[in-house]
């Protein structure tokens, strides 16, 4: 069997992928005592034992796991922010052009690709791809997720309102600067030239997320209106069953949107909505964020990475 370690296994992401994989009969986890994983020698020991590591840790402890194997044939999966943009690594985002299927199965290093970018670069990538955009094009974004995406502090503060530094709000934005962490990643794999404006937001709500992208038709590079957008979608994810594209009919009769709504799946659903009339249309990218935004995106790569 092949032989699994999950860096960081008792974090929200890597409980989330363990508990994914360890009904499998086909993968050895590999495991370490929650008391024992400042054990470096113990660490060390299991990641260079591992046919694939799964790094779920922050930046700085993923970049000294990926040091750790230097030279030995460990392929690796990151889920944090380290390597989402660096040379040498594999984005992780299956669906996003043509052959990227393929270069997840022959990577030895794979980036997960983050909540949020997902949401926008699924939105982003087709139209860069079919001409519509420009690389300039000053795009906006906004998003909200569900407070789990945060980690266990996070939740703690949401959860938990008798703690001191306990959050009350029902929404919240954060990333004021904006210069949140993803905007690099969304850039590079958006294939954009100027950083967008990235507007984040947290919900009372545990799980979910809902990423939102405006655009003037009249911006655009081609004369275009929205059932041909669709159809350019449409195109675009038609082998991928993991994104969705809602029915341009459908979206008609549609009244509103829930972040809510892919809980407990791994896949995006997109949805085109807007007036001709106005030549205004606003992308909606629907995902859970640690469904297709963090677990099951890595699940998702580790399904690819084992096939021949």
């Amino acid at each position: 069997m092949v032989k699994i370690f999950i860096d960081g296994e008792h974090g929200t992401t890597g409980l989330k992928i363990r508990k994914r994989l360890e009904m499998r009969n086909d993968l050895d986890i590999l495991s370490i005592p929650e008391t024992e994983h400042r054990n470096i020698d113990f660490r060390t020991d299991c990641l260079r034992m591992a046919d694939i590591a799964i790094l779920c840790l922050p930046d700085d402890a993923a970049r000294k796991s990926v040091q750790l194997l230097e030279g030995y044939a460990t392929r690796i999966i990151d889920t944090s922010t380290a390597h989402r943009i660096a040379p040498g690594w594999v984005y992780g985002f299956a669906e996003m052009t043509r052959n990227q299927k393929q270069k997840i199965r022959d990577a030895q290093y794979v980036s997960n690709p983050g909540c949020y970018p997902t949401g926008a670069i699924a939105i982003i990538r087709p139209l860069r791809e079919a001409g519509l955009l420009t690389a300039d094009y000053p795009i906006s974004i906004s998003a909200v997720s569900g407070y789990t995406g945060g980690g266990k502090q996070l939740i703690a503060q949401m959860e938990n309102p008798s703690r001191p530094n306990a959050i009350h709000a029902n929404h919240f934005l954060y990333a004021l600067t904006l210069e949140h962490k993803h905007v690099p990643e969304i850039m590079i794999h958006g294939q954009l030239s100027q950083p967008p404006v990235f507007t984040p937001g947290i919900g009372r709500f545990a799980r979910g997320m809902v990423v939102c992208i405006p655009l003037h038709l009249r911006l655009l590079e081609k004369n275009i209106d929205l059932s041909a957008i669709y159809e350019i979608f449409h195109m675009h994810y038609q082998d991928y069953n993991m994104i969705e594209v809602a029915p341009y009919k459908e979206i008609l009769d549609t009244k509103y949107i829930d972040a809510e709504e892919l809980v407990q799946s791994d896949r995006i659903k997109i949805y085109i909505t807007g007036s001709n009339g106005a030549k205004i249309v606003n992308f909606v990218a629907v995902l859970d964020n640690l469904g297709k935004g963090a677990s099951g995106a890595a699940a998702q790569n580790l399904d690819l990475m084992l096939k021949d």
